[in-house]
């Protein structure tokens, strides 16, 4: 909506200065067909050149008001002006003609319509001026000089005074205001998009405080009770949480508000588990294999999620006790942008006939879940030793809603 709205106001912008234009050179026409006339004693061609120009452009600016089509009126307008243009050279001097000018002023204001008008306008005018001045060397010429000796450096003011005025009292001026408030509307945005970072930093850091609320209130909770299995709920369901606040964290942290470092997150996340389940000494490797991968919010999470969940029974159930192990995490982005996680251990692993349908431990039935919420698939590869699996998915991109 906002790019709409910009788009909008710079056609409306557009459209008063090629508006202004128009009605400006007409009325410069119309006086110089009179001063022709009436003071320069120019009788043929030229005052009827201006005459026609002007009364043309004047219907042409008159007949936009009804088509609307911007495009139509500044291609009218150029292509008289270039052929007005043109025949006043040719009869007032030829190459010499201080007229000669104002045919850059309709390159000029080709490139301030579009770049692809002002390059065709700018070859087609390079063109006419060589065979203009191709006709002044030659002794062919099929035209001649209709301006006065006496009137010729009146013309010539003239000529000069139209083209410098045109050119900057209209064009630099509009262009100067225009370039102002593009670059003020620049200025805005940015600080629009600083205030969002900020405010965005400022939710990602009070979400992660929030969390480690929870985290809190639940290991609190676990002090009061006796029984080993409602502690080990309580003490998953913390770091599930855990694993929740540290992307917020991580997000909080760095200027990227979009997307996070991943290995960096699996490692802390790793350490974290392996130092709240097995203690701060501990026999398990970790060996974490993640190159330069940055993963948006919305699959940083069910991902770090499902890694929790992995190394969380991976430690607690499959290198059991103070055994030595090693816990493996390899994540690759493929070439049609689907990633692969490989993550495993090499502890005594469970029976192939239990799956994530007929166990009762969450912990299994999430990880499935969590790959279904990736909208990738998850097997298990039973000819490693312990238990290994292969996750692939896609990353989620949420449709961001409008801003406006």
């Amino acid at each position: 909506m906002q790019d709409d709205k910009g788009m909008e106001e710079r056609l409306r912008d557009k459209a008063k200065l090629v508006l202004k234009v128009n009605y400006f050179t007409s009325i410069c026409s119309l006086v110089f067909c009179l001063l022709c006339l009436f003071a320069l004693n120019i009788t043929k061609i030229i005052p009827y050149v201006f005459l026609a120009f002007g009364v043309l452009n004047l219907l042409n600016t008159f007949l936009y008001k009804y088509h609307k089509s911007l495009t139509l009126a500044y291609n009218i307008v150029s292509i008289m002006a270039l052929v007005g243009a043109t025949i006043i050279t040719l009869y007032s001097g030829g190459i010499n003609s201080p007229f000669i000018f104002v045919l850059a002023l309709v390159v000029v204001a080709g490139y301030m319509s579009t770049r692809s008008y002002g390059a065709l306008y700018l070859y087609l005018i390079l063109s006419i001026v060589l065979l203009i001045y191709a006709q002044s060397i030659t002794d062919f010429s099929f035209t001649s000089n209709v301006v006065p000796e006496g009137s010729k450096d009146l013309f010539a003011l003239l000529s000069v005074l139209f083209s410098v005025y045109l050119l900057g009292g209209v064009f630099g001026k509009n262009l100067l205001h225009v370039h102002h408030k593009l670059y003020k509307t620049k200025s805005e945005v940015e600080e629009k998009i600083k205030e969002k970072e900020t405010l965005l930093k400022e939710v990602h850091h009070r979400v992660k405080n929030n969390l480690q609320t929870v985290s809190s209130l639940l290991s609190l909770q676990s002090r009061n009770i006796d029984d080993k299995q409602t502690k080990d709920l309580l003490k998953n369901s913390q770091n599930r949480v855990i694993s929740m606040a540290m992307v917020h964290e991580m997000l909080y942290m760095r200027e990227d508000l979009s997307k996070i470092e991943y290995k960096s997150y699996v490692e802390e996340l790793a350490e974290y588990l392996v130092r709240s389940i097995k203690g701060t000494s501990s026999n398990i490797t970790l060996d974490i294999d993640i190159p330069d991968i940055k993963l948006n919010i919305d699959t940083a999470i069910p991902l770090g999620l499902l890694i929790n969940e992995a190394v969380t029974n991976a430690l607690k159930y499959g290198i059991v006790d103070d055994s030595e192990g090693e816990i493996f995490i390899k994540l690759r982005r493929g070439d049609d942008g689907e990633y692969q996680l490989n993550i495993g251990d090499n502890g005594i692993g469970f029976p192939e006939t239990m799956n994530h349908k007929t166990t009762k431990s969450l912990g299994l039935k999430l990880i499935h879940n969590l790959a279904r919420q990736l909208r990738g698939s998850i097997i298990r590869d039973v000819t490693k030793k312990g238990t290994y699996y292969i996750v692939k998915f896609r990353e989620i991109h949420q449709k961001v809603p409008s801003l406006a």
